[in-house]
């Protein structure tokens, strides 16, 4: 029997990761706004940065937080768009009102 299969086996699970990353969902943000990023959940959390006008984003999660109206309605649902970023869903067109994506942690 041989040893080929071995680094087909070991490589499935990066494999994998890699296309969980590419497949992760990426949505715009409401035209001519920009969009505070933060920390956290939540407005007392503080601005990491800001996206400009015209950007989108990759939601890798998504978790309740502090209550926002914005473009796209009142909602306690924040998108993480990276390690320790997180934006209101309420500036977010994912088209729904609801959990486009898993829930963080």
């Amino acid at each position: 029997m041989s040893d080929d299969h071995v680094p087909t086996i070991l490589a499935e699970p990066a494999a994998a990761t890699a296309t969980a990353t590419a497949t992760a969902p990426r949505f715009p943000i409401a035209p001519g706004t920009t969009v505070n990023v933060r920390s956290g959940p939540g407005t007392g959390y503080g601005i990491v940065r800001t996206l400009p006008a015209g950007s989108s984003v990759t939601l890798y999660c998504q978790t309740p937080g502090t209550t926002v109206t914005g473009p796209y309605g009142t909602t306690k649902i924040w998108d993480n768009i990276g390690s320790g970023e997180y934006v209101s869903d309420a500036y977010v067109h994912t088209g729904s009102d609801g959990y486009v994506t898993g829930r963080c942690g």
